[in-house]
């Protein structure tokens, strides 16, 4: 009997062994899985340009690929200068880095571009009913040069007027903050983007003068990173890449779930974030890359914008290599 319960204690005990183990197996795998790759994500302003950011981070795609992305708001000028330095890892404000590649040799590369046409719609304070009332008056934007300012400048010199001579051009922080000034006085008119150009028109009356929707192409978000990073983290860049596609593929194929956090990230009404959905879903590339004919055309009207005797090789700007990788991995198409 004493044998019996000797060998059934040590049986027990061993198991018990085994449990401790299995359990502390697993628990090791998961502290490992937690370790997320930390990736500081900069973003030009709040708004649904962002949109494949929001639904990544909100439904797990970051996660699901051992990242751990911030997705931080930082002007497009000093977000060059934050990539340049390494405070950031990668900005979806690719606008601005293009041009800045357009005007001097910085190691930046445009890894995918999200978002082909303009999404701004230029708004004006309720007294001003036309773009020739505009003269005289302030232009609020992101950044100087930035996509939003020239969305804005184009549709402005298309009603007629020199924004160069006729109005004065202030940076008036985000689109959002730009509302506030439109409402408080501070600036007369701005090209703003949904869901805010919806909240100007509904709860403020404001006037919406044109949009740049149908203008020509301008690629202004995607993923730009240094070519450092490029060359020493292929695999990270994939994965963030990976994650992009996932949620693009997701907001082309699920409306009320992309509303809804666009509802969460930018504090609207789900039917606010429904329109802007409806307004903004032409506008997004659903795979990525641009086509030639899109790039030639951004470039040749970026070159006469900013007076270059030519456009630039798109090969000194782009390089949609890992981009075509995840995509074929993907299946998209």
């Amino acid at each position: 009997m004493v044998f019996i319960v000797g060998a059934l204690t040590m049986r027990f005990s061993v198991r018990a062994l085994f449990f401790i183990l299995l359990i502390g197996g697993f628990s090791n795998a998961a502290r490992a899985q937690a370790r997320h790759d930390k990736i500081v994500f900069s973003i030009p302003s709040r708004s649904i340009a962002a949109i494949d950011l929001y639904v990544a981070k909100e439904r797990g795609f970051f996660r699901d690929e051992g990242l751990d992305v911030d997705i931080v708001q930082i002007r497009g000028n000093v977000a060059v200068a934050a990539a340049l330095s390494g405070q950031v890892q990668a900005t979806n404000g690719v606008g601005t880095v293009i041009r800045a590649l357009e005007r001097s040799e910085i190691p930046l590369k445009v890894l995918t571009v999200s978002l082909k046409r303009n999404l701004f719609w230029l708004v004006a304070r309720k007294e001003i009913t036309s773009i020739s009332q505009l003269k005289g008056k302030i232009l609020g934007t992101t950044t100087f040069g930035g996509s939003q300012h020239t969305a804005a400048t184009r549709l402005i010199r298309k009603g007629g007027v020199d924004p160069d001579k006729d109005l004065t051009v202030v940076v008036g922080g985000d689109v959002p903050a730009q509302l506030q000034s439109l409402v408080s006085g501070v600036i007369d008119v701005a090209a703003l983007s949904p869901p805010t150009v919806i909240l100007a028109r509904d709860k403020f009356h404001m006037n919406i003068l044109g949009s740049a929707m149908e203008d020509i192409s301008n690629l202004q978000n995607g993923t730009a990173v240094t070519e450092k990073f490029l060359r020493e983290n292929r695999d990270m860049l994939k994965r963030i890449l990976r994650a992009r596609a996932k949620a693009n593929r997701y907001f082309w194929e699920n409306e009320l779930g992309t509303s809804e956090v666009l509802a969460k990230f930018q504090n609207v009404d789900l039917a606010v974030a429904r329109e802007s959905y409806r307004l903004a879903k032409p506008a997004f590339t659903a795979d990525g890359i641009p086509s030639p004919k899109e790039i030639e055309e951004f470039l040749k009207a970026d070159a006469e914008l900013l007076k270059l005797k030519e456009p630039v090789a798109a090969a000194k700007i782009f390089d949609f290599s890992l981009q075509r990788e995840v995509n074929q991995e993907l299946g998209i198409k």
